[in-house]
């Protein structure tokens, strides 16, 4: 059940030790500029931000998004790269997603990745593992490679020792306000765990709030925009939500 986590020793995975936001992956720098401009507000509590040039670093720099990249980078934000790992129902080679990762590393600089459809179950942690081994080498930054899972549901527990962080919760309002958080997700303080809900009203806005604090998230993105694209642009009670989780100050 939903429950308060305990006091970890862990260090904080985000740079932050208050609740964040984390930008899943806005619509390309043309067609979202005041939503990548929004992200370097000061005093906005973003964790990071995803860069998803064209599903993926795209097969050349693109010049709109190497600007937003420098001044996210400028701004003190991190930025990570969108690795996706399922193409369809089949997974995607390991070759290709190393492939992008460099991409991102070389051309966009970012400080780490979003694992995008990242498996849950317990036999896949092989070669999970294994990818996140690779992608430390691929950046070999003295401030390491920041790792983001993102199942979209709780996976095994195995994962909390890959990955800096886990996307345990991606969907709608109507399911995440009745949702529960696994019992094990208590031995880990919340800046390991994130919540991306789509479709949350206006008027429950502070109820999302206590739902992710109360399942101990440390990272949250909510909209009230539907299942269709829903984290490609602001939504619409921006200003409510950086004001309402306070001012902070991203790594």
């Amino acid at each position: 059940m939903p429950h308060l986590t305990t006091a970890g020793t862990d260090l904080s995975a985000t740079g932050a030790e208050r609740l964040g936001i984390g930008i899943p992956g806005y619509a390309h720098p043309l067609l979202a500029p005041v939503e990548w401009a929004e992200l370097t507000r000061p005093g906005t509590p973003l964790h990071w931000a995803v860069l998803n040039v064209s599903d993926g670093p795209g097969t050349r720099p693109d010049p709109h998004c190497l600007e937003v990249a420098g001044r996210l980078r400028h701004a003190g934000v991190r930025v990570l790269g969108h690795l996706a790992l399922r193409d369809g129902d089949r997974p995607r080679p390991f070759g290709d997603v190393v492939s992008d990762a460099h991409r991102y590393a070389d051309w966009y600089r970012v400080a780490g990745y979003l694992l995008d459809g990242c498996p849950t179950e317990w036999e896949a942690l092989p070669e999970v593992r294994r990818l996140a081994a690779t992608l430390e080498t691929v950046l070999d930054d003295a401030d390491g490679c920041h790792l983001v899972l993102g199942h979209g549901a709780h996976p095994d527990p195995g994962y909390a020792e890959i990955g800096d962080q886990l996307v345990t919760f991606c969907g709608p309002w109507t399911e995440y306000r009745w949702s529960q958080a696994e019992q094990w997700t208590a031995d880990h303080p919340p800046e390991r765990f994130v919540h991306l809900v789509h479709g949350v009203p206006r008027s429950h806005l502070e109820e999302a709030v206590r739902i992710a604090r109360w399942q101990g998230a440390g990272t949250i993105f909510f909209t009230d925009r539907g299942q269709n694209a829903p984290f490609t642009a602001l939504p619409g009670y921006w200003d409510e939500i950086v004001s309402q989780i306070g001012p902070g100050v991203s790594e």
